[in-house]
């Protein structure tokens, strides 16, 4: 599994959240229908009121369907984003020619969404969305219904003051343009120097920490091993030919751990030294990572159903333990809410590689589906508050951890309820482009596995 990119996780994280385009659209609404149901009834101007209000009506329509086809801490990529702040552009534009286009004192507010976008959307982006404001200005400064004046006349302003709006858009446009991304790269750059110094330190860290566990294990294994060992060997002289074909199955097997236990403390204490990409860095391939996750939860009594095929040769990737700690902790997840089964499937094909995760329990409940990937969101079921499962004391970071940590590798999770009638249970879908799953996998050796060939269901890999 491919390792942490800092500059794609900082550029990830700089992507604007849904839920915020949504509360700006709502107060951007709220004022639209004040200032016209202020100029109609209150100032008693002769607007076209039903139009005027369709064209809020749209806005309201694209924040609802937004609202309940994602979920608020859902996070829009540049296009998505740019995409919806032209749409706001657009909806502004013919509001304006509706009451009076450059004439109207409310055409500055074509500089608002070019500030948003500025301050968290390419260049490029913020150029095209430039260049549409002041499209549509020039259109509104040549076309447009009379500007709504009092209900016995209109007014018409010079045309020398409509051009002196026109050109303060454009100019405005581009200054605010520049100087707000310029001060939003600014910052950008010193978060993005700051979080890749934290992240090297922690790595660093992590490192001297396990370098220093490691001879620490091995130091103070090293001597009970070797006494269990000399144990051993004198409980098979002693007993010599005397001794039943059970108990000498079980000093061998004893002998056999012990020895196994040597080796594992001597890979530990020679990691600083291998410089062949070994150990627990070492490419495993699909089947491998799902063997791992399963076979530590066949003894738990769920029915664990394991199963895989795919098109072309098994995929298969750079070990990356953070990506396995949280496959790990959602599987745990599932075995502790599921009533008596969990599915794990395994799907790849020439351009992604998926994981699905799948139990028959309640449920996500729908905050949990509302705020999936925030932390501190602990809820699974309401049902489910009384078993042993809801009561560990956790903080509802696990879900925020294990999402976090599956995403920095470029997946993309997806979490749902099972749908159709007699269903029931969480369904979550970790999908990832082949090309990235496979990243930095040192070619394989072994034969290639034959299409919709099954996944491994023995004991468990090495890895």
């Amino acid at each position: 599994m491919p390792d942490s990119d800092p500059s794609r996780l900082l550029r990830d994280a700089r992507h604007l959240r849904l839920d915020t385009f949504v509360r700006l659209r709502w107060l951007a609404i709220a004022g639209q229908s004040a200032a016209v149901v202020g100029a109609q009834f209150g100032l008693g101007l002769s607007l076209p009121f039903g139009w005027c209000f369709l064209a809020i009506a749209a806005s309201s329509w694209l924040n609802l369907g937004l609202r309940i086809r994602f979920p608020a801490s859902y996070r829009l990529n540049d296009d998505a984003a740019a995409l919806l702040l032209a749409f706001d552009i657009v909806q502004l534009a013919v509001l304006l020619f509706l009451t009076g286009g450059l004439q109207n004192p409310f055409s500055l507010l074509f500089l608002a969404p070019v500030l948003i976008s500025a301050t968290a959307l390419p260049p490029e982006r913020t150029l095209a969305l430039g260049l549409l404001a002041v499209g549509l200005a020039t259109l509104l400064a040549l076309v447009h219904r009379p500007l709504p004046w009092f209900a016995d006349g209109r007014i018409e302003l010079p045309f020398l003051y409509v051009s002196g709006v026109w050109t303060a858009i454009l100019l405005g446009t581009a200054f605010t343009g520049v100087y707000a991304w310029r001060v939003s790269e600014e910052t950008r750059q010193l978060a993005q120097a700051l979080a890749a110094t934290e992240l090297v330190l922690a790595r660093e860290q992590h490192l001297s920490q396990l370098d220093g566990l490691a001879a620490a294990a091995a130091h103070e294994l090293g001597t009970p091993l070797g006494t269990i060992m000399v144990v051993t060997k004198e409980l098979v002289r002693q007993l010599g030919p005397s001794a039943t074909p059970a108990v000498r199955e079980d000093l061998d097997l004893l002998r056999e751990q012990v020895d196994r236990c040597r080796g594992i403390l001597g890979k530990l204490t020679s990691l600083g030294a291998d410089g062949d990409g070994g150990g627990f860095l070492e490419t495993v391939t699909l089947g491998q990572i799902v063997e791992e996750l399963a076979a530590p939860q066949r003894a738990l009594g769920v029915v664990l159903d394991v199963s895989g095929r795919g098109e072309g040769p098994e995929p298969a990737c750079r070990r990356n333990p953070g990506v396995m700690y949280g496959l790990a902790n959602i599987l745990d997840n599932a075995i502790d809410f599921s009533e008596s089964r969990v599915t794990l499937e395994a799907r790849w094909t020439l351009e992604r590689v998926s994981l699905e995760i799948r139990d028959d329990g309640p449920g996500f409940s729908s905050e949990v589906l509302l705020r999936a990937g925030e932390p501190y969101v602990t809820t699974r079921s309401p049902e489910r508050r009384d078993d042993e499962a809801w009561n560990r004391g956790g903080l509802g970071l696990g879900l925020f951890i294990a999402k976090t940590l599956i995403e920095r590798s470029g997946a993309q999770i997806t979490l749902s309820n099972a749908a159709g009638p007699g269903n029931h249970g969480a369904v979550v879908r970790i999908s990832w482009a082949r090309h990235i799953f496979e990243r930095g996998a040192a070619p394989r050796h072994s034969p290639e596995l034959p299409r919709s060939a099954p996944l491994p269901t023995g004991d468990a890999a090495p890895i």
